[in-house]
């Protein structure tokens, strides 16, 4: 199965001691080699870099996990296919345009058996169930709000009943920005945690590197992890539950439901 991470933060940051952990998994300390893709999302620019090679193997990726490109959102996926070929097309983070923003969205899971009708405002480039559940999940949205763009609390509402209408089909964990927050939600396994002062020691899971973050942040940052997996060791990842969605704005979870547990008590 794929794996996902984001970053959402109050100011600009860089993901570069976390990415570089992520990218590990892609081909080093875990099996996920079928293509990697990043997204930093700060204000109106969006840059999307996608490769159908190993993450660990990507001199690209490398460059951006020493280089730091700052965002108050980014979002990073490592493919392990289950649908679709191995090419650039079907790598995420995938990106449409509405509503005047930029909307990006990753995913891990599979879906069966889901195709659903899209009316052609959007349409898929790949192969993927990923990229269908992102176009149908945009054209519902077009379809409800117009070319209105809504807040993110009543945007989370009116999503989360049609993610948990996706994830009848099978596994559905996602990330969706649109550079303003950051949507998370946990089919089966995410994780999340965040970060703010005072900032202490933290050693990557997939590698030997270690970093005190008070040297790299300052007393007003404060920013929400998300990934599959912990990323670091000495910070405290907390699960979500199965159905779960959070919003995370400015570094804060501004929006949660409740889980399908919670739901169906």
């Amino acid at each position: 199965m794929c794996e996902l991470f984001a970053l959402n933060s109050r100011q600009p940051a860089a993901a570069t001691f976390s990415l570089s952990g992520f990218a590990a998994r892609g081909g080093r300390t875990a099996d996920h080699v079928d293509g990697w893709g990043v997204a930093f999302h700060e204000g109106e620019r969006c840059e999307v870099t996608v490769e159908d090679t190993p993450a660990a193997e990507s001199a690209l990726a490398r460059h951006l996990g020493q280089h730091p490109v700052q965002a108050r959102n980014i979002l990073a996926h490592i493919r392990k296919a289950t649908q679709g070929v191995r090419a650039v097309e079907n790598c995420h983070p995938f990106r449409r345009e509405w509503a005047g923003r930029t909307w990006v969205f990753a995913h891990n899971g599979c879906l069966k058996d889901f195709h659903p009708a899209l009316d052609g405002s959007f349409t898929p480039a790949g192969q993927t169930d990923s990229e269908r559940a992102f176009c149908w999940l945009m054209q519902r949205l077009q379809q409800h709000f117009g070319n209105r763009l809504p807040d993110w609390p009543e945007l989370a509402a009116t999503l989360t009943p049609w993610i948990h209408e996706v994830a009848e089909h099978g596994r559905f964990n996602l990330l969706l920005t649109d550079g303003r927050a950051m949507l998370a939600h946990a089919s089966t396994r995410l994780h999340w945690l965040q970060r703010r002062p005072p900032f202490g020691h933290v050693a990557l899971r997939d590698g030997d590197l270690a970093v005190d973050l008070a040297t790299v942040n300052n007393p007003a940052d404060r920013m929400a992890l998300v990934s599959t997996e912990p990323l670091t060791h000495g910070e405290a990842w907390q699960p979500f539950a199965p159905g779960e969605v959070r919003v995370f704005a400015d570094g804060d979870c501004v929006f949660l439901s409740e889980g399908l547990q919670a739901l169906a008590a």
